[in-house]
């Protein structure tokens, strides 16, 4: 399996934790703190999935090309 595609997988999941986190949570200070760390991953969740898509890309088997010189 390559690795650009689990990657887009964790890296989407992150993000989506991080959207529940920063919009659910409303309260006191440590549930702030709580809120602060949702913001983090989801951040870290759009680059971990940009990283899996520059992965899957560069790793994409593509068919060399035959140069034919005969005339």
């Amino acid at each position: 399996m390559k690795t650009g595609v689990p990657l887009m997988i964790v890296g989407g999941s992150m993000f989506i934790l991080g959207l529940l986190l920063f919009y659910l949570i409303d309260g006191s200070e440590i549930l702030k703190f709580i809120k602060n760390i949702g913001t983090f991953v989801g951040l870290s969740g759009i680059g971990v999935t940009l990283a899996g898509i520059l992965l899957y890309l560069i790793n994409k088997n593509e068919q060399p090309i035959k140069e034919n010189y005969d005339i």
